[in-house]
């Protein structure tokens, strides 16, 4: 599960620079967050997280678990929790372009977010991934394994080096193996992982300068 792993704690890793930003971006943090890189990026991996996991994990799941009415009451909680997570990113979207929400609601918003999806986070390692273990098959498995990298390498250009930042070199090289072919390593190395590193995901930089004496 080391791919499942690295995308949960990039998401941990990218809330916590969220929640800097809207921050330190008062009293309207919209200001920052319209034409922050990092904001994109999140959005991006967690709906490319989260549709893997609807359409290729928890339908076999379901069905894995069939007759076993507790752990499918687990199933259904953490599928409320997806629909509502994606309501906030929704609103949070619609929030920095459009004139309707103040300052005030988007930080309550954002704090649904963050609070949201932290829980959430723990809440699928601690109930899901134990069933997971337990009853999917390695077919199944396999089978979510596949769409999952399916969706992350459609833009790998961009997410492969979001998903690694700060990893240790063991889970780069076991990520990278997984999900890329040999032939591509020597791109990421050298060209996506460099460009990366350069930019300003959350407007820490142009910050920076604004308040630089």
């Amino acid at each position: 599960m080391t791919v499942t792993y690295a995308m949960h704690n990039a998401l941990r890793r990218e809330l916590g620079h969220f929640a800097r930003a809207v921050a330190r971006a008062r009293p309207d943090p919209r200001s920052v967050l319209r034409t922050a890189a990092g904001w994109g990026l999140f959005r991006t991996a967690f709906h490319t997280h989260h549709s893997a996991e609807d359409s290729a994990l928890l339908p076999s799941l379901r069905q894995a678990l069939d007759g076993r009415p507790l752990d499918l009451t687990r199933l259904e909680a953490i599928e409320a929790e997806h629909a509502a997570l994606a309501a906030v990113l929704d609103a949070i979207d619609g929030a920095l372009v459009g004139p309707g929400v103040g300052p005030d609601l988007f930080g309550e918003l954002a704090g649904s977010l963050i609070t949201g999806l932290q829980g959430h986070l723990l809440h699928e390692e601690e109930a899901v991934f134990p069933l997971v273990q337990a009853f999917l098959s390695r077919e199944q498995w396999e089978h979510f394994g596949h769409v999952h990298t399916q969706r992350i390498t459609a833009d790998a250009v961009r997410l492969l080096p979001w998903l690694l930042d700060g990893v240790s070199e063991r889970t780069v090289s076991a990520v990278l193996t997984q999900l890329l072919p040999r032939s591509a390593h020597h791109a990421y190395v050298h060209r996506w992982q460099p460009a990366y590193a350069v930019l300003d995901r959350w407007g820490i930089q142009g910050a920076l300068t604004v308040h630089r004496p």
